[in-house]
């Protein structure tokens, strides 16, 4: 079997030259900006990777082809020239109307073979999905591979796609329901993407025991949490390491530390393999403790993502968080103590926001210090609390998710005027990643104390120390970092360049650029760095004596070629054939900025809608 499992476009993409396209022809919303997209919006799904990885331990063919980025006019190319027996499309809320269009071109040319869709905006609104979009065959349910991979066995036999159990279908005129698809117990059963995939991407559970009005994730996997075994994880982790170019993992499970005792045990085997990698991960603060956080940043985690979102004890309570402000101050300090980076994922316009709400929010943040915030504008999500109580309360229709062309439907959910008045204009000043809090030199030494000889924790302190303007002891701290294998080299030799820049010794600084590009090529300040000087010698600066601007840092911010699967990069030269590729491998060279993707901004752009104004 040829599968092609695609992650269109948002909305039809006019290429380079092209005039926009208007929304009712297919085209981005009327008031869209460049930007207003969040740049994980690009990543692949890790779900198409895992029905691509059962699907190729089965012996199907099947291509993973990320068209995020695409204009509309190569994807009417690439579709028209791809022979799949089945095609399977990941449909979040923002790539929708993509989603349709895509499944109308598949129709046009393959009428034959069948369109599966899933993912979190597929699912609960399955049936309406059908009804609208008539290009569309079947959609899966949650967590579907298991339900894929059944529907990959009907069409290899040529039987009918119905009936299949966590499936809606047609048949005759009517909408039907397959029997419901019970979770899959043993996640080890299913094969491993890191097996077949180079993503810095990493699932270790699914699931979430809590219920945030705001979150879909039970309607996704279910309730409650499932993971996979600490041997399964540190097996995928093993096998992925060596082919990544940048030793850096994010791990995306929505709650990784909700069973400490797994992930004590995960830690502890990542240190007794050896495995040297850099991570992040997402979690809530009432599930961490300092046993725990010790083990974490002695494993590699870098960086602690908190779904904090707000710093109002009554909207916490309002939107089912079940946390204190208490605690999360608490956990951000316990983090810190090991030297753990803190991150704070912040909402905007919950249900019981006001103005006074989002002060004391702001106020909040100043109290927690955390290193990172970023807040987000309330999206309705189909499938969670939030959605529910808006259709009950009148003021939601599901038909405008097929009706409208906005990309998500960004409301406060019951604000006044002059709170959202008031929380658009301070968005407006400060969306998009924010820095706040950094240790100084004599923070850092306590954290080296605690840890021990700890690589990351020497380069903290020699970037305490840089900042300082104390060259010789950063210098001193970078170069033990290296000695100890510090698993991104390039950005302790960036350091070093920068150190040899300010003692005036340009020799140095291009060897030190030189390794790190040899070594460790693909991080952010490295690639801005190089090309800085690049420019510099170019236009003769030593000898004209101009300014070298350049950045030195250590944030855990992970970039990644724009290269298929895991980014809309250029496809294979063979993409349209389904024997084995040739492997596509791209220039190695530092990029230009455009040529690169942060996969890990958090940006967002999009201000409020007032539900006073229309929202379709």
């Amino acid at each position: 079997m040829r599968i092609a499992l695609i992650y269109p476009p948002p909305w039809k993409i006019p290429g380079p030259g092209e005039a926009r396209i208007a929304p009712e022809a297919g085209g981005p919303p009327a008031d869209y900006q460049e930007g207003d997209l969040d740049a994980d919006f690009f990543q692949t799904p890790y779900g198409l990777f895992s029905l691509a990885a059962q699907a190729l331990r089965a012996g199907h063919q099947a291509k993973v082809l990320n068209l995020s980025g695409f204009a509309w006019s190569a994807v009417e190319e690439l579709i028209a020239g791809l022979d799949a027996d089945l095609f399977g499309m990941s449909c979040w809320t923002a790539n929708r109307r993509g989603v349709a269009l895509t499944a109308e071109l598949i129709k046009r040319h393959r009428p034959h073979a069948p369109v599966v869709i899933g993912g979190p905006h597929a699912t609960p609104l399955g049936k309406e999905m059908l009804s609208h979009y008539p290009h569309i065959d079947v959609v899966c349910e949650g967590e579907s591979d298991i339900t894929f991979m059944e529907l990959v066995e009907r069409q290899r036999q040529r039987r009918p796609l119905i009936g299949v159990a966590g499936t809606l279908y047609r048949l005759d005129d009517r909408i039907e329901r397959g029997a419901e698809r019970e979770s899959v117990a043993n996640l080890d059963t299913l094969a491993s993407p890191q097996n077949y995939f180079d993503t810095h991407i990493l699932m270790t559970s699914r699931g979430c025991p809590w219920a945030c009005t705001f979150c879909g994730a039970e309607t996704s996997w279910g309730r409650g949490f499932r993971g996979h075994s600490v041997s399964y994880t540190l097996d995928a982790i093993e096998r992925l390491l060596p082919r990544l170019r940048v030793k850096m993992l994010q791990v995306k499970d929505d709650t990784f530390t909700t069973n400490k005792k797994r992930v004590l045990e995960l830690c502890r085997g990542i240190r007794q393999r050896k495995l040297n990698f850099l991570w992040s991960c997402d979690t809530r603060v009432d599930v961490l403790n300092e046993e725990l956080l010790y083990e974490m940043r002695l494993a590699g985690c870098q960086r602690l993502s908190l779904g904090v979102e707000s710093g109002s004890e009554r909207i916490l309570r309002e939107i089912d968080k079940k946390i204190s402000k208490d605690e999360i101050i608490s956990a951000a300090e316990m983090a810190k103590k090991y030297g753990v980076h803190v991150r704070f994922y912040m909402m905007l316009g919950n249900r019981g926001e006001t103005a006074d709400t989002f002060r004391e929010t702001l106020d909040f943040l100043a109290k927690a210090r955390p290193h990172q915030y970023i807040f987000s504008c309330l999206s309705i999500y189909p499938g969670t609390a939030d959605f529910r109580d808006a259709e009950k309360a009148g003021w939601l229709k599901r038909e405008q998710y097929f009706e409208g062309d906005f990309q998500e439907l960004k409301v406060p959910f019951d604000a006044d005027e002059e709170a959202t008045r008031v929380m658009s204009e301070w968005f407006a000043e400060n969306s998009g990643l924010r820095e706040y809090y950094l240790e100084g030199v004599p923070e850092c030494l306590a954290i080296l104390e605690r840890l021990g000889d700890h690589a990351p924790a020497h380069v903290d302190l020699a970037g305490a120390y840089f900042r300082e303007g104390k060259l010789d002891e950063a210098e001193h701290h970078l170069r033990r970092a290296l000695e100890l294998g510090f698993a991104t080299p390039g950005l302790a030799r960036n350091y070093l360049a920068v150190i040899a820049y300010r003692r005036g010794n340009l020799a140095v600084m291009q060897d030190e650029f030189l390794l790190a590009a040899k070594t460790d090529p693909q991080h952010h300040v490295l690639i801005q760095n190089v090309e800085a000087a690049r420019a510099w010698f170019r236009e003769r600066g030593p000898e004209r004596g101009l300014p070298l601007n350049l950045v030195a840092r250590h944030d855990f911010q992970l970039f990644e070629r724009t290269q298929q699967p895991t980014l809309p990069g250029p496809l294979q030269k063979d993409v349209l054939t389904w024997e084995a590729p040739t492997d596509f491998v791209p220039e190695l060279a530092f990029p230009n900025a455009e040529q690169v993707l942060r996969i890990d901004t958090g940006h967002e752009s999009i201000p409020f809608r007032s539900k006073r104004l229309p929202v379709v």
